[in-house]
């Protein structure tokens, strides 16, 4: 039986181009076996856009990791399998994480009650706001406006790379505004 091939590119001639340092590795790698690792991290995780930041994370786990690839030892979708596995662990780490946060921003919520009803109001309005976004883009702004820390401080406690909680962030606050902008027009539409 042949060796499986895309583009006339053999999984053992990926294989070596990882070994090889050579960078024609990415694409190759990324094309041939992308679907595979989204599909283990899709399952793991039950979300879709979670499982591709974790797709990527593997990709580039893998490259920075490639002196620790050994086709002796088994196969190359084997190996990023492995490491789709514990970039889930870590996701899945992460998410718990961020539900301690979430759920120590309503705990700040509820103790500045004593601050005045409007204030209560607005903590309650946020809160809310937050919840309906998706739990990574929730996290990273709790951890921005209730632990009071930077990108770079989220992403070192979350593990996640810097870019990816700048665009958590980014499209979180995107949604936030779209939602209050949706809500001013129907108010002042009836007004």
């Amino acid at each position: 039986m042949a060796a499986p091939t895309q583009g006339g590119v053999s999984d053992a001639a990926i294989a070596s181009l990882l070994v090889e340092d050579d960078e024609r590795w990415l694409p190759l790698a990324h094309r041939r076996w992308s679907p595979l690792v989204h599909a283990h991290a899709c399952r793991a995780l039950g979300d879709w856009r979670e499982a591709e930041d974790v797709a990527q994370q593997v990709f580039v786990a893998a490259w920075r990791g490639r002196s620790g690839f050994r086709p002796d030892r088994g196969t190359l979708p084997a190996w990023l399998l492995g490491i789709a596995r514990r970039k889930t662990a870590d996701a899945l780490s992460a998410r718990t994480r961020r539900r301690q946060a979430v759920a120590g921003a309503a705990a700040l919520a509820a103790r500045d009650t004593a601050e005045g009803p409007e204030r209560a109001v607005e903590r309650l309005v946020v809160a809310r706001e937050l919840s309906l976004l998706p739990p990574v883009q929730r996290e990273v702004l709790a951890l921005t406006y209730y632990a009071d820390l930077t990108q770079v401080q989220i992403a070192a406690r979350t593990g996640m790379p810097l870019g990816t909680v700048k665009s958590h962030a980014r499209r979180g606050m995107r949604s936030l505004r779209q939602r209050a902008a949706a809500a001013t027009g129907e108010v002042s539409g009836h007004a």
